[in-house]
């Protein structure tokens, strides 16, 4: 308020313009910068909020706005007539530009990756046939070739036989009891 003196009345900052409020930022008076916080802080903050949807981005907006205004009191001064407009721009150009920052991010985190095949049955799979690789190569010799001619070679009991030069009969028990440790050993 000015005194008829021409001097600002420091004591009544609340009923200064903000002209006069901006000067007193300029020269670094805590009270006069409050003094605009309190006049402006709501359209900031609704104004970040509306933008960035979170209520702690908008504060956090909203702490920037003034500090800028803090630090550098000459750029506000541009703002011609109405400081609540042009706080109310540079709000919304910061929110966006926030916006803008983190966005990359939450998109990630909404995409879902499509797969054919189920990851979870895949890697149980895999962990059975590398416990199935182990046991194999535990058990004797003849039960392990045996057993290895029958499933991936696809050879039959007859061309095991022939092969080995065992009996039919020798094959199948000892391709049997190969299968039954096999079974015994996946049991829980």
């Amino acid at each position: 308020m000015e005194l008829q003196t021409g001097v600002f009345d420091r004591s009544q900052p609340a009923m200064a313009d903000d002209r006069s409020l901006l000067a007193l930022v300029q020269s670094g008076d805590e009270r006069a910068l409050a003094t605009l916080f309190d006049r402006y802080s709501r359209i900031v903050y609704s104004v970040a909020l509306r933008v960035l949807s979170d209520p702690a981005s908008a504060e956090d907006i909203l702490h920037e706005v003034f500090m800028q205004m803090w630090r550098t009191p000459g750029s506000v001064t541009a703002a011609g007539e109405s400081l609540g407009g042009w706080l109310a721009v540079l709000a919304r150009n910061r929110s966006v530009d926030a916006l803008r920052r983190r966005r990359p991010t939450d998109l990630i985190d909404a995409i879902t990756f499509a797969s054919p095949t189920d990851l979870r049955s895949e890697a149980e799979r895999n962990r059975l046939a590398e416990r199935a690789r182990s046991l194999l190569h535990q058990l004797p010799y003849e039960q392990r070739k045996t057993l290895e001619m029958a499933f991936f070679d696809g050879l039959t009991h007859s061309e095991i036989a022939e092969m080995t030069g065992e009996r039919v009969a020798t094959v199948k028990t000892t391709l049997r009891t190969a299968l039954l440790t096999m079974r015994e050993a996946f049991q829980p």
